[in-house]
């Protein structure tokens, strides 16, 4: 994920986003990364941390009124407004990963890449934040690339791709994986790929 938004040292090989080289600086604001840490100053406050990546996402513009704009909207996305004053610092966790996300939103990206956002988050604010993501994708046309490793969460995805031990165990919906593997769900499906893996590994072991 890092590679894909450009901040991974010591990458081989040939990478494309949206038609450019990642990294590229014209991805800066086609381009959104939330860590799984919160990627925030905790001796500013909200409002504070949003102007100042807006003024970076785009520095030297004459961007008062749609810095304004991007920050307002990017705090209503992610139900922040109340708090816009607040230090960062002072937040609850998943209030510091709603800031993070709300950095993210701030250039309309085409492409979110989100590192298990939800960690550590009560039911009811993933809830809201998977809500918010859907809405991204239905309303804005925004494309989300999510890693977790809650497979309740994999089943609100329109494609997966599932990863053991570097390995690539399927690519598909999450329709065709669970029929691929009479599974009820993407976990039950999720575990007995990774049986089969297992077992395919050992076999090949035995018979070297």
């Amino acid at each position: 994920m890092r590679a894909i938004v450009g901040t991974q040292a010591k990458v081989t090989g040939t990478l494309h986003v949206l038609g450019r080289p990642a990294g590229h600086p014209a991805l800066r604001t086609r381009l959104g990364y939330v860590t799984q840490a919160p990627s925030v100053y905790d001796d500013l406050t909200v409002r504070q941390n949003l102007d100042y990546f807006a003024a970076i996402l785009d520095p030297g513009r004459a961007f008062a009124v749609r810095c304004h704009e991007s920050v307002t909207r990017a705090l209503a996305d992610v139900d922040l407004t109340p708090h816009a004053g607040a230090l960062a610092g002072a937040l609850s966790g998943g209030q510091r990963s709603r800031v993070s996300l709300a950095v993210a939103l701030l250039g309309t990206p085409d492409l979110l890449v989100l590192d298990e956002p939800t960690v550590g988050l009560d039911p009811v604010l993933r809830r809201d934040l998977w809500d918010l993501f859907h809405s991204l994708a239905a309303d804005r046309g925004a494309t989300l690339l999510v890693s977790s490793h809650v497979m309740d969460e994999a089943e609100r995805c329109h494609h997966l791709l599932l990863l053991r031990d570097g390995e690539l165990l399927a690519d598909g919906t999450p329709d065709a994986l669970r029929a691929r593997t009479g599974s009820e769900t993407v976990e039950a499906a999720f575990l007995r790929l990774v049986d089969e893996a297992t077992g395919a590994s050992r076999t090949k072991d035995t018979t070297r």
